[in-house]
Order: structure tokens, then C-alpha cells, then sequence
């Protein structure tokens, strides 16, 4: 078995989780959140934080800005690629969801571009400003856990996704560092 077929392949444990947050009748709180995430994680929130880093007095403004970006567009196309090589269908095209009717970016699942790309940014930027940490890696994380309660992808697909992130978000500070 290749890495690929292996990956593409549901373990029970994936299933078994898709199964029960499919089916969660949310309170509404949590679908506001959850929705209010992943639109955040579309791409907007991490360009208000590229411009409030570029507005900013701060002398390491455009390294900050600068790996933010690069290891947020290695993702786009790192994801991209693998998605593609690897073929796994969404959970939502397996099972319907129970509230969420979102329609997904694209039809593969692994890894997770949202969790990759919320990760790539908040690492970097959380390097350079360690007080703005605790919030950027708490949107990160609500990100990537609103691809799963919606439907979008399998535990793996975010889990893999976050880690990718977190080394190109770490590589990039480093190198531009």
C-alpha cells in the first residue's frame, strides 16, 4: 500500500467521529462560532492581520509580514498539489450533516487548507509578536476545529493540516528570521 492509498483510506476512528459531530444538533451559539470560523479562515481574517502588521511601528514589520506570506502560499500550493494526489472524498460527500449546508471549496479533503493556512500564518506571526499569540493560535485552532464541525473534513484531514502549518509557519519564520 502506497502513502497515498493509505491516506485516502478512512480509518473506523475518522468515521466513527464524522458520524457523531454529523449528526450533533448543535446549539446556535456554536453554529454562529463554527460558521463565523471557517468564513474567517476563507481568507480575509488573516488579510486584516497582514495589513494591521504592515500598519504597524513595529521595525520587524515586513519579516513578519514577509514569512506570514511565504509560508501561507506554499501551503495554498502545497495543499493544492496533494489534495489532488491523494483523492479522499469529504465527509460531506459520505454522509449529509445534520445544520450545516455549506458547500465546500473543493471536493478532496486531505489534508485541510483552511487548518494549514490559519496555522502558516498564526506561527510566524506569533513568533514575531508573542503577545499576540494566545489569539492568533486560539483563531487557528477555532479554524481548523469548524472544518470538522461543519462537515468539511475527517479529524486526520485537520490534524495533518495543522502540523503542515506549523512547519511551514516555523520554516518561514526561520528563514526570513
Amino acid at each position: 500500500m502506497t502513502l497515498f492509498e493509505a491516506v485516502s483510506s478512512l480509518s473506523e476512528a475518522d468515521l466513527v467521529v464524522m458520524r457523531r459531530v454529523n449528526g450533533w444538533p448543535a446549539p446556535s451559539w456554536v453554529r454562529w462560532w463554527m460558521m463565523a470560523s471557517t468564513k474567517g479562515g476563507d481568507g480575509w481574517f488573516w488579510a486584516f492581520c497582514g495589513i494591521a502588521v504592515l500598519a504597524s511601528h513595529d521595525p520587524d514589520k515586513l519579516a513578519a509580514f514577509l514569512a506570514a506570506a511565504i509560508a501561507a502560499a506554499t501551503g495554498i500550493l502545497l495543499f493544492t498539489v496533494v489534495k489532488k494526489a491523494v483523492g479522499r472524498r469529504r465527509p460531506c460527500a459520505l454522509e449529509p450533516h445534520c445544520w450545516a449546508t455549506l458547500l465546500p471549496p473543493d471536493q478532496f479533503s486531505f489534508p485541510s487548507g483552511h487548518s494549514i493556512t490559519a496555522f502558516a500564518v498564526a506561527i510566524p506571526l506569533s513568533l514575531f509578536y508573542p503577545l499576540a499569540a494566545p489569539v492568533l493560535l486560539a483563531l487557528a485552532a477555532s479554524i481548523a476545529l469548524s472544518r470538522i464541525v461543519l462537515g468539511m473534513h475527517f479529524l486526520t484531514d485537520v490534524i495533518a493540516g495543522s502540523i503542515i502549518g506549523c512547519v511551514l509557519g516555523s520554516a518561514a519564520f526561520y528563514i526570513v528570521r
